[in-house]
């Protein structure tokens, strides 16, 4: 486990990244054939008719498979200290955070509906949707089959096309009734073949549900970060030249090759909490994370002013256009002055590029220029 000063003290080379002073196993290049299932039920797609679950054959070279990244345990180790306060949304809200459910029949048919409607919604939404649900009698299959879609519906608003997900529910609880004894399917085939559910929310169910670990649940934080970390890449990737994975089922398949598999139940809320708190999809919190020393996609991306510390920027402010008086001045002028980013209050500065004056918030800091 490594401490938060190693972490901070580490200072990588130009081959930090490399597979320096990391052992490496060298394989034979032979081609081996993985199956991927993925589901066009996806609740991201428009079309409602494509209701089965295809086979997809992915050839891999093993040339392109991934070894163990170099230093991803010093990573791990860096995601889990700054994870260790568990103040993610994920901690307190995700799908295993059932509560009130004693019998185990309605805590995993529970999970299923949590992991139905998180899709493409925040886990704040999904858990009070959740609430709303198990308030009105509706997170049981019971009161599902015997509720009207537009009460289903109403009731999970705003999820995330909580229309089309009222209409999964309900279908859901149906099968589970007459085909699982009021229980949910048991296997990754079976729960694949259940209206809505793809192969994110399958694993998930698996996991959570089951405490049957049979693959990583993938998700929209898992396949961002670990492409970040350079974790995994696409099959047709060459020595020289990584792609990223384009889906989170490429990711999923391409993570799994080396991951160990003690690690795989836990690498899901992990990685979450840790995308919703500092890996963010937008302006990462770069400068406040502690594994940024050893991350490739550290500062590349915009970044979010760090909570704390005051980091200095360079701003440009944009002067008023000269008097058409003096034709020798130039059209335009800027100036350039160290700003605090915690004393600027955000302004928007307009150049319209037409010659004519231009209105200009104004700029609230105290500077020496």
């Amino acid at each position: 486990m490594l401490s938060r000063s190693f972490l901070r003290m580490t200072t990588p080379t130009s081959n930090t990244f490399s597979s320096a002073g990391v052992k490496t196993f060298q394989r034979r290049r032979t081609k081996t054939s993985i199956v991927v299932a993925y589901d066009d039920k996806d609740i991201v797609q428009q079309n409602e008719d494509h209701q089965t679950v295809k086979q997809e054959e992915l050839v891999f070279s093993t040339e392109n498979l991934l070894s163990r990244p170099a230093r991803w345990e010093e990573i791990l180790d860096g995601i889990k200290i700054m994870r260790a306060g568990r103040d993610a949304p994920v901690d307190t809200m995700g799908c295993e955070k059932v509560t009130g459910l004693l019998v185990p029949k309605e805590r995993r048919f529970a999970v299923l509906v949590k992991a139905l409607l998180s899709s493409q919604t925040k886990d704040e939404i999904t858990h009070a949707a959740a609430g709303r649900m198990q308030e009105r009698g509706l997170l049981s299959i019971k009161g599902l089959c015997e509720a009207e879609e537009a009460t289903i519906s109403e009731a999970i608003y705003p999820v995330g096309f909580y229309t089309r997900k009222a209409g999964y529910l309900k279908k859901v609880a149906s099968i589970c009734n007459e085909q699982y004894d009021g229980d949910i399917p048991s296997t990754l085939k079976e729960l694949l073949a259940l209206p809505g559910i793809g192969p994110k929310m399958a694993h998930l169910i698996m996991n959570v549900g089951w405490a049957d670990v049979q693959g990583i649940c993938v998700d929209t934080h898992v396949h961002r970060i670990c492409n970040r970390l350079e974790w995994v890449k696409h099959a047709k990737s060459t020595p020289s030249h990584r792609l990223n994975t384009n889906t989170p089922e490429e990711t999923r398949a391409s993570l799994e090759q080396w991951l160990p598999k003690d690690e795989w139940n836990s690498i899901n809320p992990l990685l979450v909490g840790f995308g919703q708190t500092v890996c963010t999809p937008l302006r990462p919190h770069c400068t406040d994370c502690l594994i940024n020393q050893l991350c490739p996609a550290a500062f590349k991306e915009p970044i979010k002013s760090p909570s704390k510390s005051l980091a200095p920027m360079r701003m440009k402010a944009l002067m008023p256009p000269p008097s058409k008086k003096d034709k020798n001045s130039p059209k335009r002028t800027y100036i350039t002055t160290n700003v605090d980013t915690h004393a600027v209050e955000e302004s928007i500065v307009q150049d319209t590029a037409s010659g004519k004056r231009t209105r200009i918030q104004t700029l609230k800091f105290d500077a020496n220029l």
